[in-house]
């Protein structure tokens, strides 16, 4: 006889029993939408085909081809984060937007992954990002309300959801739990590879000949750091080195930092957010640095959104933030794996 997690998602029976959580999910979704809504947010929905999925060297996208009336193919990639049309609305003059959307990330499938999930996207114009700590904060509460829960929970780990996060720098992280003075190897977006790998390996930490200042970084993160957080109380992992700012602007106070942020809790991490970068010529070459480094790792690059880029320079400054939302649901209803908050799943 098959368990129930050997049966197809399909299976009366498998179905049964994650039909609460599936209810669950629903219940947290329209708590979120109400609580947004009430906060004077719009809902917008972009769409998921974009000449551009996004231009990070570790995410991968699915994709596909547009025929157009000429009859000739045109590559096209299902987004793996509606920012780049947020962002467009952005300039467009919306200034409170938020969306569920489904997104796609290719290679990337286990407990906290499926390649086809859902991002709480929402932005604020005019904001300090730090007012997204209390955003966050909020989700966690409804979340947990609406599960009937007083505890997040993932494998043995628990978080208090009604607690105020706690924040902490990443350079703090580093060197709390890795024994690692981060910021002594960057000096704004210039890095030495040499000087974290040193540390690093002082630290036990095994690392691949061309790993680079990135991939150290990485590294020492999901082996030494972030098994430690959001245990207890939620914790917002803020100010991320310059060099890892993505969409995010520098620090006024601090070069070497920038404002961008993590939300973990039950040491998973449920959000990413920034003060968005509005500068044109610097985010470009961000990407393309970023597409470099693709290239060299895995062979392959994806074109700018070049309409994305000129949007940038008629954004207002804002504050974003993405949420995984199923990981979300995961924590509030104990749920051992993302497909089984899913209503239908590749497995």
């Amino acid at each position: 006889m098959k368990t129930a997690l050997e049966s197809p998602w399909w299976d009366r029976d498998r179905h049964a029993g994650r039909r609460p959580l599936l209810l669950a999910r629903n219940r947290i979704q329209r708590a979120l939408r109400d609580w947004l809504e009430a906060q004077d947010f719009t809902e917008v929905d972009p769409l998921a085909l974009a000449v551009s999925p996004g231009n990070e060297a570790h995410l991968h996208a699915f994709e596909t081809r547009q025929i157009g009336n000429d009859g000739m193919p045109r590559p096209m990639y299902l987004h793996t984060s509606p920012e780049f049309a947020m962002k467009k609305l952005l300039a467009a003059g919306e200034e409170r937007i938020f969306a569920f959307s489904h997104v796609w990330r290719n290679r990337e499938r286990g407990a906290l992954h499926s390649p086809e999930f859902t991002m709480l996207e929402w932005y604020r114009v005019g904001r300090d990002y730090r007012v997204l700590f209390d955003d966050c904060a909020q989700y966690l509460r409804h979340a947990a309300e609406c599960a009937g829960t007083e505890l997040l929970r993932f494998r043995g780990a628990e978080c208090d959801p009604y607690a105020t996060p706690e924040v902490m720098t990443v350079a703090q992280a580093f060197r709390d739990y890795a024994g690692i003075d981060l910021l002594s190897t960057c000096d704004g977006t210039e890095t030495d590879a040499a000087a974290l790998r040193a540390q690093a390996e002082g630290q036990g930490i095994r690392l691949a000949e061309d790993d680079g200042w990135s991939d150290i970084l990485s590294r020492v993160l999901v082996e030494k750091v972030e098994p430690h957080l959001g245990h207890g109380r939620p914790l917002i992992l803020d100010r991320y080195p310059a060099a890892e700012a993505a969409l995010a602007r520098r620090a006024a106070d601090e070069p070497r930092e920038a404002e961008r942020f993590e939300l973990y809790a039950c040491g998973v991490e449920l959000a990413n957010g920034f003060g968005e970068l509005t500068d044109p010529v610097e985010q470009r070459r961000r990407f393309l640095l970023e597409m470099e480094q693709k290239a060299r790792i895995y062979g392959e690059r994806y074109p700018l959104d070049e309409d994305f880029l000129a949007a940038l320079a008629f954004m207002p400054p804002a504050s974003g933030c993405a949420l995984g939302f199923d990981r979300l649901v995961m924590l509030a209803t104990g749920a051992p794996r993302i497909d089984e908050v899913l209503w239908t799943s590749l497995s």
